[in-house]
């Protein structure tokens, strides 16, 4: 089955993607293109699924580089695809056939790209790494390249929509400590319930950086199981485990 890869037009002319989970080589609760090594998917598969990755965006498989995601700020540049990298959410280069990738299953994927300074990003921002300050990082550790943040352009792909993610009065408040305007993002579902919009909380912090341009491409993970895993979806299924899905941006 041919690969399910996700572009945007803002990007161009970049080489990259948001891949949902067709065309995979895992079974099971992870059916299609597993590339999480932290999942229970059988090692091989994954190697398989990310092997697959790397052909669509025409290099090695060596060449694809992600790092241990932990949820924080922390960015990394990236000049060798061999070097061992430490924990962090977020990554750069201007390393020519570098592929930069995150992880996610519900977190927002961002990929950035400053194509006349030939400096691109990517970044796994979960609320967590949002609200820490991953996004405003990889715009900083680009700038530290060379790039430009009047030229910089971000864009979210596939992540969990308002309507699907529910919290609880105790996650509101710890956005009202940061900021009171931060309510904004919340709408009120059923009883003490509130619904987070993660992608305008994304967006919003992106243009408070000062990037050129962001959009979201509007995919919701939970709500297109046959496109996208969710970690949320598959929590509420009772299943044991879950898919993660790539974003990846090279030069």
């Amino acid at each position: 089955m041919t690969l399910d890869i996700i572009t945007h037009p803002d990007l161009a002319p970049v080489q990259h993607g948001f891949f949902g989970r067709r065309g995979g080589a895992s079974s099971g609760i992870f059916q299609g293109l597993n590339c999480g090594h932290g999942s229970s998917d059988l090692t091989d598969v994954v190697h398989i699924n990310r092997n697959r990755v790397a052909a669509a965006m025409g290099v090695d498989p060596a060449a694809l580089v992600g790092v241990h995601q932990v949820h924080s700020a922390d960015v990394v540049t990236v000049t060798d695809p061999a070097a061992s990298l430490p924990q962090a959410d977020g990554l750069v280069t201007k390393v020519p056939g570098i592929v930069l990738s995150v992880l996610t299953a519900d977190c927002q994927p961002v990929l950035f790209a400053d194509p006349t300074a030939g400096v691109i990003g990517a970044a796994h921002a979960g609320w967590k790494g949002a609200i820490a300050g991953v996004l405003e990082a990889t715009v900083d550790a680009m700038i530290a390249l060379g790039a430009n943040r009047d030229r910089i352009t971000a864009i979210i792909g596939p992540t969990i929509s308002q309507r699907a993610y529910e919290v609880g009065p105790e996650f509101l408040d710890q956005f009202l400590t940061e900021d009171p305007d931060y309510a904004r993002f919340f709408a009120n579902g059923e009883g003490d319930r509130y619904l987070f919009d993660l992608p305008a909380f994304g967006l919003y912090r992106l243009r408070q950086a000062g990037v050129a341009s962001c959009e979201w491409t509007r995919h919701c993970t939970y709500s297109d199981a046959d496109r996208f895993y969710s970690y949320r979806r598959s929590t509420h299924r009772k299943e044991a485990d879950y898919g993660r899905l790539i974003a990846a941006i090279r030069l």
